[in-house]
């Protein structure tokens, strides 16, 4: 199976931001591997126009992508798909280890710090965010 090129699809009436649309299909993408590491993405204004949107609008899905190291830009030559996987593990589980200290500091024992995340995940993934 050969990955497939870029889709993006933009709902004008969704509660979240175009960009935060940009964002979010670009890095599903390129977690599932429908966007390969080293796929090299549209330019910001290319992507703009395609869409319909302000450049502004892609380069800030761009520059959220690229502090999450979903994707690397190589100057001129534009921007690719990073080993997002990767920064992913990396990113959570220093997030992860940041909310543990801070649970313990805050007086938290092991149960009720669990029992704290547990709420945040169901919240958060079953709220469709």
């Amino acid at each position: 199976m050969s990955p497939q090129s870029l889709t993006i699809t933009i709902d004008p009436a969704a509660a979240e931001a175009p960009f935060e649309q940009v964002r979010t299909q670009i890095a599903d993408q390129a977690r599932t591997g429908t966007l390969p590491v080293g796929h090299k993405l549209p330019t910001v204004r290319g992507l703009a126009e395609d869409l319909g949107l302000a450049a502004n609008t892609v380069a800030k899905a761009y520059r959220a992508l690229e502090t999450d190291g979903v994707i690397e830009t190589r100057g001129r030559n534009g921007s690719f798909v990073a080993a997002a996987g990767d920064a992913a593990d990396k990113e959570a589980a220093a997030a992860a280890a940041a909310y543990a200290h801070r649970a313990q500091r805050l007086g938290l024992d092991r149960t009720a710090a669990l029992a704290a995340v547990t709420d945040a995940l169901r919240a958060t993934y079953d709220s469709g965010a």
